[in-house]
Order: structure tokens, then sequence, then C-alpha cells
């Protein structure tokens, strides 16, 4: 997992609104990667290579069932969703989001996937309270009306907590080892959660001999 670290910029009086943050994100290097804290907003380490890899790995075998389940859904990378809460802004580093979106847009208002790589700023307490900012996030992609299901998957390790919305509430469930399958069937989707790590160090790409 990465070291746990963050710059935080200077608090101010009654904490930063979404509004406000989201102009202070606009003008800020594309580059670099925000998150509203309880009104306290927060620059994210970079992610290791490992994560940035299980982000992609999910993004495409997302996409590869979408095509053939529901081709008006995508699934993309750091989407910006624009949750209920205007005291926290995070960014998923995976969302299925809707297929049909301007070339300059930024923010989408729906979400039906949710998904968290665990980075070391995800165990940082929330300013204010006790509480993981993972943990936080969580609570924050299931309270969204339009997400039907939330993944927070390790890195360092083979293992997912699965979320499901079902009509009874939210189902959880946590799959361990590479073995455990993957399954989300309002997208179509199913995996070996050893897929969600291939090429990285918990599963190797394999090297030509010599």
């Amino acid at each position: 997992m990465a070291p746990m670290e963050a710059a935080v910029v200077d608090r101010r009086a009654g904490g930063m609104s979404g509004t406000e943050f989201r102009d202070f994100q606009h003008k800020r290097p594309d580059h670099e990667r925000w998150e509203l804290l309880g009104g306290v907003p927060m620059m994210m380490t970079p992610p290791t290579l490992s994560h940035y890899q299980i982000a992609a790995n999910l993004q495409m075998l997302l996409n590869d069932a979408l095509e053939s389940h529901d081709p008006s859904m995508l699934a993309a990378q750091r989407p910006g969703v624009e949750l209920a809460s205007g005291d926290y802004k995070p960014e998923p580093d995976v969302g299925v989001i809707d297929a049909d979106f301007g070339a300059g847009q930024r923010f989408v208002e729906k979400a039906y996937l949710l998904a968290e790589i665990i980075s070391g700023t995800d165990d940082i307490p929330v300013p204010g309270t006790d509480r993981r900012w993972i943990d936080v996030k969580r609570d924050l992609y299931r309270a969204h009306e339009h997400c039907q299901a939330v993944l927070i998957v390790s890195q360092d390790r083979m293992e997912v907590e699965l979320d499901l919305k079902t009509e009874s509430g939210w189902a959880e469930s946590v799959l361990k080892g590479g073995a455990a399958e993957l399954s989300i069937p309002a997208f179509g989707f199913k995996c070996l959660v050893a897929d969600l790590y291939n090429k990285t160090p918990l599963a190797p790409r394999r090297v030509r001999p010599a």
C-alpha cells in the first residue's frame, strides 16, 4: 500500500463549499488529484503502478461486458461525480457512467458503479471525525441514488469488497483469493478476482525466455 500522505490546503472559515472546491479544481493542473473531505481540500499522493494497472484492468473488463450488455453505459477512470453532499467531493478510481457525454464535460450527475482501489491516503481520518476516508467514500457512494454497485479493491492482496444494491437494501460480500468469482449481473459483468490483478506483482506478466 502507498505511504499515508496528503497535502492539505489551509482550511477556510467554515470550510470550503462544494462550489468553491470545483472552482478551485478548475484552476489546478490536470495531473493533480484533489478531493474534498468534510470541507477540507486535499491533494492525494500519486497512485502506485499497481493501482494504475488494477484500475485499467477493471475499466477494460467492465467495458468489455457493457459493450454487449448495455452499450449506453461505459466505464471511465477518475470520473467527476456530483454527489448529494456538498462537503465531500471524492474522485472514484473507476465509475460506470452514461456513454453519452459532451466533449469538454468533466462532471456527471449519475454513476451506476463506483470503485476504489485502496491507497495510503484512503486511511487518513476525515477532518473533524475519527472515520477513514475510504469508509466515508463507501457510504457516499451507496447513498448515491443511481449507484447499483460499489467495489473496494485491495492493492497488496487479491481481495475485493463488493456491495450490491438489492430491493431490501445493500448486500455486502468479501471475495478473497484469485479463484473467487466477481459477478455483477446488472452490468453483465463476471470475472475472476485474479483478472483484476493481471500484470501486477501479484500476477506478473510472463517473461519470454531468452
